[in-house]
């Protein structure tokens, strides 16, 4: 009897954790970005609060509609692939087993016995082992749409949360010291919890996405003082 071994990897996580980080990132930089260029316009703290709001709504609709649209796209054409390959597998048997065991050749195996692991896994479940290592489409990595959609419009609205919080509760005087640091700070936090699931360098994740919010909330902020400036 052969004992399974079971590790734990990451990449039966990529599809929702990339959407995930994707949509908490938008929200906290799209947000702090919005408040601060609002708050830079001279903009009342309501006011300021009414457009971070609207924000946070029409932001985690569109990642919604965005995340849906586009993994659905990529569902679609895998669905497209994996009928053509079955249609093929019913007219042409014998080239699809010499294709499979191609490319276990290149792969490494010795010719002879590439022909008979592609003989085998093609009498286990042929369109399974074509799907996996033709196609590049395994059960961990298929598109989602519903749950990339999800996890997009609630990673969004939280992450989007967390800078309004801050803008209706911090002094209106440093609101946009607050608004700032405070936001660096959620996307460190971001960064590393995304790099640490993801088993990547925590560090490194932290860094990269701090310096991007720190631009975008920089440009923005200046976009509000000068058209504030010209008012």
């Amino acid at each position: 009897m052969y004992h399974r071994h079971r590790e734990r990897h990451v990449t039966g996580r990529i599809g929702w954790l990339r959407a995930a980080v994707l949509g908490a990132n938008d929200g906290i930089v799209s947000t702090a970005s919005l408040v601060m260029g609002v708050a830079a316009a001279h903009a009342t703290q309501p006011a300021i609060l009414i457009a971070g709001t609207a924000g946070l709504v029409a932001g985690a609709m569109s990642m919604a509609a965005g995340e849906y649209v586009s993994v659905h796209s990529q569902a679609d054409s895998e669905k497209a692939e994996l009928e053509r390959e079955e249609k093929e597998l019913d007219s042409d048997t014998e080239g699809e087993h010499k294709e499979l065991a191609a490319i276990y050749v290149e792969r490494g195996l010795d010719p002879q016995l590439a022909r008979q692991v592609a003989e085998q896994l093609m009498a286990h479940n042929a369109l399974d082992a074509h799907m996996r290592d033709e196609l590049g489409i395994t059960e961990a990595l298929k598109a989602r749409p519903l749950q990339a959609a999800a996890a997009s419009a609630a990673s969004f609205a939280v992450g989007a949360a967390l800078p309004l919080a801050v803008a209706a509760m911090a002094p209106v005087h440093g609101l946009l010291a607050w608004i700032f640091v405070t936001a660096l700070v959620f996307l460190a936090v971001l960064g590393g919890i995304a790099a640490r699931t993801g088993g990547a360098n925590v560090r490194t994740g932290a860094m990269r996405i701090t310096f991007w919010g720190a631009l975008a909330m920089a440009i923005t902020t200046g976009v509000g003082m000068l058209f504030g400036g010209a008012g």
